[in-house]
C-alpha cells in the first residue's frame, strides 16, 4: 500500500514525530487544565454574623453551628494534624451593630466553643490561644480586641481537660490552657468569649497546641 505524503518525508520519521507530539500535546494540556482541578475551592464555613476558613492550613475545619450568643454560642469542630500552632480565620458577614444579643448581627460579642480533635499522634499537655487583628501582629489594647479583658472575673471560660487557665494582656492577648492532657484520638473543648468593642471586617485566632518538651 502506498502511503502519500510531502516528497522527502519518510514514513518512519512521521511516527517518530507523531510520538514526540502527542505527549507534548497532552502535557501542555494538563498545564492548562490541573491548576484548577488540583486547587481545590476553599471552603467556608458560615454562622451567625461571621464566617470562619482553614486558609492559612494545618488544620481542617469539620462543622460550625451557632449565632455567637449566650445561649447558642459558635461551636467549631476542627481536626489537627500535628502539634503546631495554627491559625483560624475569622470574617464579618453580616452589618455591624454593637451590643446586639440577637446574633444576627456583629455585634462585638461572640461567645465560643472549639472542639479540638487530636489527630496529631502526640499528647498534648497544654493549649494556647492568641487574637491577632493583623496576621502575626500582635493584638494591642486600643484595638479593641481581647478575651474579655475587661471582665477581671471571667465566667465563660474552661475546658474539658484542662483545669486551670491564664489570660496575658498587652503587648498580646492570649489565653493558655494548663494543667491536663489531651490524647491522641481524643477531643478537647475549649468555652471562651471574644469581645471586639471596635469591630473590624476580619480578625485571627491563632492555636497552639502543646506536647511535653522532653
Amino acid at each position: 500500500m502506498r502511503i502519500h505524503g510531502p516528497a522527502g518525508l519518510a514514513t518512519s520519521r512521521l511516527r517518530s514525530a507523531s510520538g514526540l507530539l502527542w505527549p507534548a500535546v497532552i502535557l501542555g494540556f494538563l498545564l492548562l487544565v490541573s491548576p484548577g482541578q488540583a486547587q481545590k475551592k476553599q471552603k467556608v464555613w458560615e454562622s451567625g454574623a461571621y464566617s470562619f476558613s482553614d486558609e492559612l492550613g494545618g488544620f481542617h475545619i469539620r462543622g460550625v453551628s451557632g449565632k455567637g450568643t449566650r445561649a447558642d454560642p459558635i461551636v467549631i469542630d476542627e481536626e489537627f494534624s500535628s502539634a503546631t500552632p495554627v491559625t483560624l480565620t475569622i470574617r464579618t458577614i453580616k452589618p455591624i451593630q454593637p451590643f446586639d444579643s440577637t446574633g444576627d448581627y456583629a455585634s462585638g460579642i461572640i461567645y465560643m466553643r472549639i472542639n479540638a480533635l487530636n489527630s496529631s499522634g502526640h499528647a498534648w499537655v497544654e493549649f494556647q490561644f492568641e487574637l491577632q487583628e493583623i496576621l502575626d501582629q500582635p493584638s494591642v489594647f486600643g484595638d479593641g480586641l481581647s478575651f474579655d479583658q475587661r471582665n477581671k472575673t471571667p465566667e465563660n471560660i474552661g475546658s474539658s481537660n484542662f483545669a486551670t487557665f491564664d489570660r496575658n494582656f498587652e503587648p498580646y492577648d492570649r489565653l493558655l490552657f494548663t494543667k491536663g492532657k489531651v490524647d491522641p484520638l481524643e477531643t478537647a473543648e475549649f468555652e471562651f468569649l471574644i469581645t471586639d468593642y471596635t469591630p473590624r471586617w476580619t480578625f485571627y485566632l491563632m492555636q497552639d497546641p502543646r506536647i511535653p518538651s522532653s
